[in-house]
């Protein structure tokens, strides 16, 4: 079972909140967080028109999904203090408003420096800032149910492409790629801009009690709340630095790549269920991806966060090998791609609440901020240089092997190196205090 580090006692100890306000702000905060999944999710079926567009090999392609994840997670810590000094509303505004105006701006570049500056830059600055300042406020609203909310929170990133890939695909075939990029930006930035107005700051420094009491406290105990230099200055931080950055590479790799490998392996237009096979199974990755998150996060917070780290990691390697050995066959395709993202999506679930189980509650965010950067790193191993894997061997048995190689060793690395050395230093810490 985990061990948390409780709050230090900052705070009044009660104060009165409505049952209904913190799950009104969840609510708003997923629609957020939808608004701006899109960029990444459905970047792999932009990738043949943009391909043809701006006559772009797909290794100088893949550069834009790289700045698009690099700038949304190297600038985290940076957008976290400018959220707290400016308030999520205003922060978040804008952010749902730049992501959806580099999809408008996208759809007029004429070259690749055009492309990387709108759809890459300002739309990953702008998904940064809303993707952290909701993670941030949501686990303020919800800090009785860290790892729950954690995941909720990034469902609504992880599943929001689920209303948009189908018709994506479809105006790609009717609109063309110019005017798909110009409605959905108008569309995503008008939606997100709308919710983002009613987010508020919950209370400061204080603990729920429960969404019947409808009240919440603080904890009572004056345990180490370690502050990001801190935090930065210990070798455990770094251990779960590497070990996201291995599943963020492993992901990634399969995500901005999924459209290219399905089309080698000739199951992309198959017709499964009813439906063609690669906009189903990107529907279904968005569902397992999504659920994963709050699933796992409830499995950890039952089970300790290593042990289900190690089950989840080990499933996403064994469910690729089994998908590349089964890839000329497109139900396979469809229903292992499912199992793929359900054994990668957690990552945003347990490794946030992992971090703040250690280090404490009252710098979660930025903390978090300086950890998630481990996304940026991992996008370009994910996606140019698995680009390159596969030009240069002419192959995507590189790329599967070396994405299963790096999920079997996480996974190790969970159990057999994080659990005891958190173990050790939470006793520490329990002793020190």
């Amino acid at each position: 079972m985990t061990t948390r580090l409780p709050d230090a006692p900052l705070a009044p100890p009660t104060v009165a909140l409505p049952a209904r306000t913190r799950w009104i702000q969840l609510l708003l905060g997923l629609v957020c967080m939808a608004a701006i999944s899109s960029p990444q999710y459905v970047w792999t079926l932009m990738t043949r028109p943009l391909a043809a567009k701006l006559g772009l090999p797909l290794p100088a392609l893949q550069v834009t999904f790289s700045l698009l994840i690099i700038l949304q997670t190297f600038f985290s810590p940076f957008q976290g203090a400018l959220i707290e000094r400016f308030g999520p509303r205003v922060l978040i505004s804008i952010g749902t408003v730049m992501s959806g105006l580099s999809w408008v701006l996208a759809s007029y570049a004429s070259s690749a420096t055009l492309l990387y500056l709108t759809y890459g830059g300002i739309g990953g600055l702008g998904t940064g800032i809303v993707y952290v300042g909701v993670v941030g406020l949501m686990v303020r609203w919800f800090p009785d149910k860290r790892g729950f909310a954690a995941g909720l929170v990034a469902a609504g990133y992880g599943m929001g492409a689920i209303l948009t890939t189908f018709p994506i695909h479809a105006s790609l075939e009717t609109r063309g790629l110019d005017g798909t990029l110009w409605l959905f930006g108008i569309i995503f930035a008008v939606v997100g801009l709308a919710a983002a107005q009613g987010l508020r700051t919950p209370p400061a420094h204080v603990r729920s009690l429960g969404e019947g009491a409808g009240s919440v406290a603080r904890d009572a105990s004056g345990a180490r709340q370690y502050r990001p230099g801190e935090m930065l200055k210990t070798p455990l931080f770094w251990l779960m630095f590497v070990m996201m950055t291995m599943m963020s590479t492993s992901g990634l790799m399969v995500t901005s790549q999924m459209a290219t490998f399905a089309h080698d392996f000739g199951v992309a237009n198959v017709v499964v269920f009813g439906l063609v096979a690669l906009p189903l199974a990107l529907t279904i990755d968005r569902l397992t991806n999504g659920l994963t998150r709050p699933f796992f996060g409830l499995i950890s917070d039952r089970f300790g966060r290593e042990t289900t780290m190690f089950f989840a990691f080990a499933l996403e390697g064994v469910a690729m090998a089994l998908w590349l050995a089964t890839r000329d066959n497109a139900v396979l395709f469809v229903l292992l791609s499912g199992v793929v993202f359900f054994g990668w999506g957690e990552i945003f679930s347990l490794f946030p609440s992992t971090l703040t189980d250690t280090f404490g509650t009252r710098y979660a965010t930025a903390n978090y901020g300086w950890l998630y950067i481990s996304q940026g790193i991992g996008s370009i191993f994910g996606g140019p240089l698995a680009a390159l894997m596969h030009q240069h061997t002419g192959s995507w048995n590189p790329v599967f092997g070396t994405a299963i190689t790096l999920d079997i060793c996480t996974a190790l690395l969970a159990i057999l190196v994080l659990r005891p050395r958190r173990r050790r230093f939470l006793a520490a810490a329990r002793q020190a205090g």
